[in-house]
């Protein structure tokens, strides 16, 4: 019987890329209108670069930026793409549609739930504390403060071993079939994968991984209600087969 419904975070409970896209391009356009010298093309193309070269929890976006650019580290500019980038996050910051009616009918079902998520701990936290969602949680289980990212099994047994269940009772929701799908099928979790955001139509040679696909979150329930009848189903089965 499932007893425990894990979610990632980033595009599957919060909307985040485009969250980043916005705060990245309000961040160049901002440190241009305060004097940087360079077209916004440019200067966007060269920042998705160095955030693909040097990865999104990297410190110095905007230092570096200016360095890659031969440009002087000229405090005001990268203040203007800091102000920028934070001022979007905090306002723009939203859940994907339909995660609060999905977290509720799981919890009124009777469904422990938790978060498994790779990056920066105190990144993370800021997001589910801004958009209110920790009170649905048990456990929230974050790569950093781990010490191992997704798809490695070990962050999945971790996460199972702290809930009290063993991978046959739990599911795993989340957007990338490599590191949330690949990975909890890899340690035996069911796995549903959430066909959203900039990895709809990627990392596709992992989808055979994925017991189930949907669309939008709140057909999770459903699903997962679905596998408890089946496994009601069997187990009648087999006491009437004694």
């Amino acid at each position: 019987m499932i007893k425990v419904v894990f979610f990632d975070l980033d595009d599957t409970l919060v909307d985040t890329t485009k969250l980043a896209e916005m705060a990245r391009q309000n961040a160049i356009e901002n440190m241009i209108r305060h004097g940087l010298p360079v077209d916004f093309e440019t200067a966007y193309n060269e920042l998705l670069e160095l955030i693909n070269e040097y990865g999104s929890n990297f410190g110095k976006h905007f230092d570096y930026l200016l360095r890659r650019l031969d440009l002087p580290n000229n405090p005001k500019w990268v203040a203007a793409g800091v102000i920028a980038y934070h001022n979007t996050k905090f306002t723009y910051l939203r859940t994907v549609n339909g995660v609060r009616r999905t977290l509720l009918e799981l919890q009124r079902v009777g469904y422990r739930l938790g978060i498994i998520t790779d990056g920066d701990p105190i990144k993370q936290w800021e997001k589910i504390l801004r958009l209110d969602l920790d009170p649905y949680f048990e456990e929230v289980f974050i790569s950093d403060y781990l010490g191992v990212k997704k798809p490695h099994p070990k962050i999945f047994e971790k996460a199972l071993r702290k809930m009290k269940v063993e991978p046959h009772e739990a599911v795993m929701v989340g957007d990338r079939l490599y590191s949330d799908i690949y990975g909890a099928k890899q340690v035996g979790m069911q796995t549903i994968w959430f066909r959203y955001g900039k990895y709809a139509n990627r990392e596709l040679d992992y989808l055979d991984y994925a017991d189930f696909t949907v669309d939008s979150l709140e057909e999770v329930p459903k699903i997962v209600r679905g596998l408890n009848d089946e496994e009601e189903e069997r187990s009648d089965s087999e006491v009437h087969a004694d």
